[in-house]
């Protein structure tokens, strides 16, 4: 089982000396953003800096949050990027029905390694209504995720705990469509690391896996929160090897019931720390 991704960390799409520090700061994913982080009148620079910088490929996975499919800018951006080699992933914003992603994953160029993966970011109510209809849209779809910024505003919503129907619609919407578990998204203030920590703590038992982070100091909190504990570790090393000695479902010495679904947990609990 393939070790997952626990950051993924944003950087402007037009200024690329920060694109290449970001490569190298430890992060899982690297996402040149050329959406948000870009002023209207820097998007055509973004676009083609963003093409030369990753006209390579790159140490580590990096994708591109191209602008939303309602603008002007959408069209470049994905024939631009898309089949760069370089680029592991394309991101989506504000996606809201499946028929969008159909129609990127059609359009699209593709590049020596066959189609790039798309990944959709639900920002709107519409979009948390749908999440299941286009997490299964296509198979180019690779995974869905919040945008809590804009979905905040639509919604109206004052407080953090308003948004966790929405975090857990797209969450099982993920699973349900057989997609990885989607990482949350970003925490907008960087200096406040023990919110962070506590914010990713209550991802974590709402079923998301790891999370996007706007600044590299926050990579360090994201990781820490969402690796296993060494007591999580011990506890899925000995529901695995009680599996090898005896197959079916079984009862720990400590009356811990364990058969197949507890079996494949503690398989992803040990992926996460690379001992699988």
């Amino acid at each position: 089982m393939k070790k997952p991704p626990l950051t993924w960390l944003y950087v402007p799409g037009d200024r690329p000396q920060t694109v290449t520090k970001a490569l190298a700061c430890g992060a899982d994913v690297v996402i040149v953003d050329l959406e948000d982080a870009v002023a209207p009148d820097r998007k055509a620079y973004a676009r083609a800096a963003t093409a030369e910088r990753l006209a390579e490929p790159q140490p580590v996975p990096v994708h591109v949050r191209v602008n939303s499919l309602d603008t002007p800018y959408a069209a470049a951006d994905l024939r631009t990027v898309a089949a760069l080699p370089g680029v592991c992933g394309l991101r989506l914003p504000k996606v809201t029905a499946p028929h969008q992603i159909t129609r990127v994953a059609e359009s699209v160029p593709r590049s020596d390694r066959g189609a790039t993966p798309l990944h959709a970011l639900l920002e709107t109510a519409l979009g948390v209504e749908h999440a299941f209809a286009i997490a299964r849209a296509h198979p180019s779809l690779r995974g869905i995720a919040l945008g809590e910024a804009d979905l905040r505003a639509d919604l109206g919503v004052r407080h953090d705990a308003g948004l966790d129907w929405s975090r857990s619609r797209v969450v099982v919407a993920a699973r349900a469509a057989g997609l990885a578990p989607p990482p949350q998204s970003v925490h907008p203030d960087i200096r406040d690391l023990d919110g962070l920590a506590t914010s990713c703590a209550h991802g974590r038992t709402l079923g998301f896996l790891g999370r996007a982070a706007i600044h590299p100091r926050q990579l360090p909190i994201i990781e820490q929160a969402y690796l296993p504990t060494q007591q999580e570790l011990e506890d899925a090393e000995t529901i695995v090897k009680a599996a090898i000695t005896e197959r079916g479902a079984q009862a720990l010495p400590d009356g811990r019931f364990v058969d197949a679904a507890v079996v494949a947990a503690a398989h992803r609990t040990l992926a996460l720390a690379g001992r699988n």
